[in-house]
């Protein structure tokens, strides 16, 4: 109930946007020649499925969000770990610090990623010309490979923090008895990790992880600034944009964000039926 109204408002912002794109993608319409709009149904969504482009886009969005909320997760989970059992007067402190890069709006790190790895003005080239594979002339913008792995690491610092925030609260709620209880049964740290923090904090961990994989699979920013999609780093996101706003294919570009939605949707219920989570019980509910 507390939640009603926000909820209504963001319904209101948001439902307008979302039927407009479903309505539009049944058209063909190009904004340049409005006059010419015809209905087509399906069509535009069978001419991106049936397009390599679609799932080129697809598989490298795939690919950033698999890697990038895997290595978070496990990044995120140190991290919290760090700030829990870090001293009470050095808490404030460290949770701060690590939470800096997250409060850096994405735009200005993924232009400080690129300054850093640029060809010319970089000066991660220098820094680590020492380790194998990696020289003055080492143009990490200029292979799929290498673009990505810049792309990944941008996002990985920048929102691991979010990840170590929600598992952090997630540890707080693990009862110090079970654990002192087990630690009294002779159970190593890691047989206490396995068999009582992770599944007390279970329901944490599929919080974390679906927001952070809705959150990647969008991702567009990184890639819109480091390579503009160049070198096969086109993900669904920015694919969308390149139809609507480049192309002006309303019709098309409707096609592929809807496309997105779906698959969106699809990850949130897959990851709300894999974990088999019960909400009410976490909330401490009966």
């Amino acid at each position: 109930m507390l939640a009603g109204p926000a909820f209504a408002v963001m319904l209101l912002v948001t439902a307008y946007p979302i039927f407009q794109a479903v309505y539009d993608s049944l058209f063909s319409y190009r904004l340049t020649d409005p006059g010419n709009r015809s209905f087509v149904g399906l069509h535009n969504y069978w001419v991106v499925l049936t397009d390599a482009l679609w799932w080129q886009a697809f598989g490298v969005t795939a690919f950033i969000t698999i890697v990038t909320v895997a290595v978070e997760l496990v990044l995120g989970f140190a991290l919290a770990l760090v700030m829990l059992k870090a001293l009470k007067g050095l808490r404030p402190i460290l949770r701060a610090a690590i939470l800096l890069p997250y409060a850096i709006i994405t735009v200005v790190s993924a232009f400080a990623w690129q300054f850093a790895f640029d060809l010319t003005s970089g000066f991660v080239n220098s820094w680590f010309a020492w380790l194998p594979g990696i020289s003055a002339d080492t143009d990490w913008f200029g292979q799929t490979g290498t673009s990505l792995l810049v792309i990944c690491l941008a996002e990985i610092w920048k929102t691991t923090p979010f990840i170590s925030l929600l598992l952090l609260a997630g540890l707080a709620q693990v009862p110090d008895v079970l654990q002192e209880a087990a630690q009294v049964d002779g159970a190593t740290w890691w047989q206490r990790m396995r068999k009582v923090t992770i599944p007390n904090m279970k329901a944490a961990i599929m919080v974390a992880l679906l927001f952070r994989t809705l959150d990647a699979f969008r991702v567009f920013d990184s890639v819109f600034i480091m390579t503009a999609g160049a070198n096969g780093t086109e993900t669904v996101s920015f694919l969308a944009y390149r139809q609507t706003i480049a192309r002006l294919e309303i019709g098309l570009g409707s096609a592929v964000s809807v496309l997105l939605f779906l698959s969106v949707v699809l990850i949130a219920f897959g990851f709300i039926k894999g974990f088999k989570v019960d909400l009410s019980q976490a909330r401490g509910e009966k």
